[in-house]
């Protein structure tokens, strides 16, 4: 496999060990949610990409975007609540330049974190400190470049450092608000998500590799 490039069946084989990697996760994200919310987090995200790897693996995709487009749908629809609205929300906004695209590289991950952000921000008016995923979101955004590997890998340590930044911040969104200073020194689940995603992404481009932890 090329570490530049993906093709559309490498990349929808990238999301299909995202999806299995974020079912593995559901115990963390549980406990992540439990501390500022109703503890639900993790069995959403993990029924949500039980359904992307199922469909995934039962369909084919011409393009970039109707990959991303169908990753979207599917978990908008079986998430459930704010999280399905804002992750297939994510996926899908990235979709949106997209639909020509045949190779998934570090252009085209520039153009899905671009437009996955301001799809989510759009939709759900949170900015930067607002304890969401956009902590998450924005500074790994900020760093897509040079070869996908290498694209990222600064991605993915980018949105990690948001997401540790999160443990710093009070919610001032969703269920988390309603705990106010409580919600301090736990980091927010939705961000946490978002650093897993790109994580995973990273470890099926570097063959495995896993330079986080």
């Amino acid at each position: 496999m090329n570490e530049t490039q993906l093709t559309v069946s490498e990349a929808k084989d990238m999301f299909v060990y995202v999806s299995r990697q974020m079912v593995q996760t559901k115990d963390l994200l549980t406990q992540a949610d439990k501390a500022i919310g109703d503890g639900d987090h993790g069995i959403g995200m993990a029924r949500g990409f039980e359904a992307v790897q199922q469909n995934l693996e039962a369909h084919s995709y011409e393009t970039i975007g109707d990959l991303l487009k169908s990753i979207g749908a599917t978990l908008m629809t079986s998430i459930g609540g704010a999280a399905g609205a804002i992750f297939g929300t994510f996926f899908r906004g990235s979709a949106q330049n997209l639909s020509d695209a045949r190779l998934f590289d570090s252009a085209s991950l520039s153009v899905m974190l671009r437009d996955g952000l301001e799809a989510v921000r759009e939709r759900g008016k949170a900015k930067p400190g607002d304890k969401t995923m956009v902590d998450a979101l924005e500074p790994a955004s900020a760093k897509a470049s040079a070869s996908l590997h290498e694209a990222l890998k600064c991605v993915a340590e980018a949105s990690k450092e948001g997401m540790e930044k999160t443990k710093e911040m009070v919610a001032t969104l969703g269920k988390a608000k309603t705990l106010g200073q409580r919600s301090l020194g736990h980091p927010d689940p939705g961000s946490m998500s978002t650093y897993l995603i790109l994580k995973f992404m990273l470890k099926f481009v570097g063959s495995g590799e896993d330079p986080f932890g």
